[in-house]
Parts: structure tokens; sequence; C-alpha cells
């Protein structure tokens, strides 16, 4: 009996030291170097947003725990989340969005493809075992998705870059990483090849496949330890040589969607963060009525709302997001297209919204 219960705790300890093992990496690199140093976002050892910003302010951490014990919201889907198969074949030219859940998206513009901060992986947390998990399955496998041209990352928080996955693009394509200030360094730590990685800061740009790619200012903040604010967040303006879309990354509201839009506007698309929001964290993510704000400000075209359905990260109702946004964008007239995780909209012929989230309240 000793033995056997010798050999279960070894297949324990060995089963919690394989769920662990890579923890050390998923936290990423040391961040640091001249460009970060003398980034005008960039003083005091991090980063800032243009105003001051809290992420949670005097009260919120009353108010959240309240949420957390006594909100009474639903926040998971009643049901199985419906799911669109991977289209093979379809047409590459014109504008086309895939939208995989929460914010992974491929955009295809004028020949180009460009995948938007690509989480895989079953919880957007360092850990294996612990952490928040999917909701739903990843609609398409990542060999679905095909070669793509570049990899956007819009900040270093675990749902939106992902190690497992990076390690899988890194092996299976030759496509460039373009993403904020100090992110490199969580790339080389994953063996991402030096002339695979592309760093900007605001408003900087890069071209890829004819395509060019503008890091835009956000309002939010970044780490994936404990020290927090030592990479970039950034929103993305896509700008082809016919079409144009806008990733707004993960932002609270501010003043600085006008800009964008004068600047790198207007656009065929939009993809807004909706979802996550709550007033414990006023400053770091828009709530749905904020979105449209914000799309309306940059010129957004087709909204597109993101960053919902897929990770239980706030203590709203896991479909208000959709349900505020459409409300919101029928009083503006604002066009709108709410796809199934895994559905592929044609930006120019967008599907009508058929509220296929509500069966699942």
């Amino acid at each position: 009996m000793k033995k056997v219960t010798a050999a279960l705790l070894g297949l324990a300890a060995g089963a919690v030291a394989w769920a662990l093992r890579d923890i050390p990496a998923a936290l990423g690199g040391t961040p640091g170097g001249e460009r970060v140093r003398r980034s005008p976002q960039f003083r005091d050892g991090r980063f800032h947003n243009a105003s001051r910003t809290r992420t949670m302010p005097p009260g919120g951490t009353g108010d959240t725990a309240r949420e957390l014990f006594f909100g009474g919201q639903q926040r998971h889907p009643a049901g199985e989340v419906p799911l669109v198969p991977a289209a093979p074949g379809a047409s590459a030219s014109g504008l086309h969005i895939t939208w995989y859940g929460h914010a992974s998206t491929l955009v295809e513009i004028d020949g180009a493809r460009v995948l938007i901060d690509p989480v895989w992986s079953d919880r957007c947390s360092p850990s294996r075992l612990v952490g928040p998990k999917r909701l739903h399955a990843v609609p398409h496998e990542l060999s679905e998705v095909g070669q793509v041209d570049a990899v956007v990352i819009s900040h270093d928080h675990y749902d939106h870059l992902d190690l497992p996955t990076v390690r899988a693009l890194t092996r299976s394509g030759d496509a460039v990483f373009v993403v904020p200030l100090g992110i490199g360094a969580h790339l080389r730590r994953w063996k991402v090849p030096e002339d695979r990685i592309v760093e900007l800061d605001w408003d900087e740009s890069h071209e890829v496949a004819g395509v060019r790619l503008v890091a835009s200012p956000a309002q939010h903040f970044s780490g994936r330890g404990f020290q927090r604010d030592n990479t970039l967040w950034a929103s993305w303006a896509i700008v082809g040589p016919e079409h144009r879309v806008y990733y707004s990354g993960d932002t609270g509201y501010f003043d600085g969607y006008q800009r964008i839009g004068e600047e790198y506007g207007p656009f065929d698309a939009a993809l807004i963060q909706v979802g996550a929001y709550g007033p414990g964290w006023p400053d770091i993510h828009m709530t749905p009525e904020e979105g449209v704000a914000a799309h309306r400000e940059v010129r957004g075209g087709l909204l597109i709302p993101v960053h919902w359905a897929t990770f239980n990260l706030a203590f709203h109702d896991w479909a208000e997001p959709v349900d505020r946004v459409w409300r919101e964008a029928k009083a503006w007239e604002i066009p709108l297209a709410i796809p199934r995780p895994g559905e592929r909209i044609d930006v120019n012929d967008p599907p009508a919204v058929d509220g296929w989230w509500q069966a699942l309240v």
C-alpha cells in the first residue's frame, strides 16, 4: 500500500510540475533599452497614458468584492456557443474579418493577412491549472487559419499575448510580430527570431505585404507579473491601398479618438472593445456605450464588437456587452455586425444582426 501511495504521490507531483513548467517563461522577458527610455510615453521607469488614469479608483476594491460575491449576474452562457467552421478556399481579395472569440481576429485586407491578439490556449493565464478558462472552444484550429503576413499585439496581458500560441506561430510560419515597445523582450525570451520582431511607439508604423500597421494611442496598462507598465499598450490602424481597419485594443474612453480618425481614418471597419468593463476600473476598459462613441469619433464604418463572449473577466452578464452595443448602435444608426466565433465577415456585405446570443441567456 505504501508503494502504491508513493507512486500516486509521485504521479501527482509530476503532473503539477508539468503544469507549472512554463510559468517562468510565460511571465516573459525584462523590457528595457534605449528605444524604451526615449519614448515620450516612458518616464520614472514605466510607461504612462496621455492623461492620469487609475486601474482601481478609491472604493473600487470594495465595490468589486461586493459584485464578486453578491452581484448575481449570469456570467456564463446558458448553453453551447455556436461556432462557425473554417471556410477553405475563401477569396482573399477585398476586406474580410474573422473573429475567433475575445479579441483574436484575422483581418484579410487588400491581399494581406493580419492576425490580431491570437490566443488559442484554454486559459488566459501563465498557468495551465488556474486562471480564466474558455467559455467556448476555439472555432478553428490554428493550422486552419493559414499563413499570415503579420501578427499584431495590442499589449502584453495574458488574454492578448499567449506563449503557446506565439510558439506555434513561430514554428509554423514566417509572419512578423508587430508589437508595442517592450513586448519584444517577451518574444525574444520565447525564441522568436530577431528579424521577425518589430517594436513600435505610438504613431510609428511598419509596412507588411503592402499594408501599413500603425501603433496608435490607447488608454490602458500592462504587465505579466508583479511589475506593471514596463511595456507599452496600443490601438492599431491597419491601412491598406484600398481599405482601412481600426482595432481599439483594451482601452478606456479618452480624448484621442478624433485625432486617430483624422490621421488614419476613415475606416471601413472597426474592432472595438466592449466587454470586461466595471465600475471598479472605469479608466481602462470602455463600456459598450463608450465603445460606440469611440467608434463614431474614429469614423469607424462597420462596427464589430470584440473582447466579450470567451473569457469571464468581469462581473456583468455574459451577453450584456452586445445587448447594450446593439441598442446604442441602432440609436446612432451605425452599421453593426456581431459574428459568431469563427464567422468570416465580408465588410462590404455584412450579415444582419440576428441576436444569436440571446438563446444562451
